[in-house]
C-alpha cells in the first residue's frame, strides 16, 4: 500500500472499480491499514463481505487488538477466501485480487 492507494480509496472519484478494489486489496494485504481510522476497517470489511476483496496473505490486528485471520486460515467458500470472491465476482476477478 502506498500514497496512491490511499488517495484512490479516500478521494479519487475517477478511479475505476478495478482500481479502487485493487487499492483496497493492497491495504488489506498490508495488514497495517486495519489499525487506521474506523472508516478504513469498515470499508475493508465491506469489500470482503461483498466478495470484491479477500483477506490478506498474513493475519493482522485491528486498532483494538482483535486478530484478523489470513485468507488461508478461513474455510474455503467463506467470507475472505479466494473461492468466496471467485463465486461472487468470477475467477478472473479473484485472480486479480490474489495478485494485488
Amino acid at each position: 500500500m502506498n500514497m496512491t492507494d490511499i488517495h484512490t480509496i479516500e478521494t479519487d472519484d475517477e478511479a475505476t472499480a478495478e482500481d479502487y478494489y485493487q487499492a483496497m486489496q493492497r491495504a488489506i494485504n498490508s495488514g497495517t491499514a486495519w489499525s487506521f481510522q474506523g472508516s478504513y476497517g469498515r470499508a475493508m470489511m465491506g469489500a470482503i463481505t461483498d466478495g470484491f476483496c479477500m483477506l490478506g496473505t498474513a493475519p493482522a490486528r485491528d486498532y483494538y487488538g482483535n486478530r484478523i485471520p489470513s485468507r488461508t486460515e478461513v474455510q474455503e467458500g467463506t467470507k475472505g477466501s479466494y473461492s468466496y470472491v471467485s463465486r461472487a465476482n468470477g475467477e478472473e476477478w479473484a485472480d486479480m485480487m490474489a495478485e494485488a
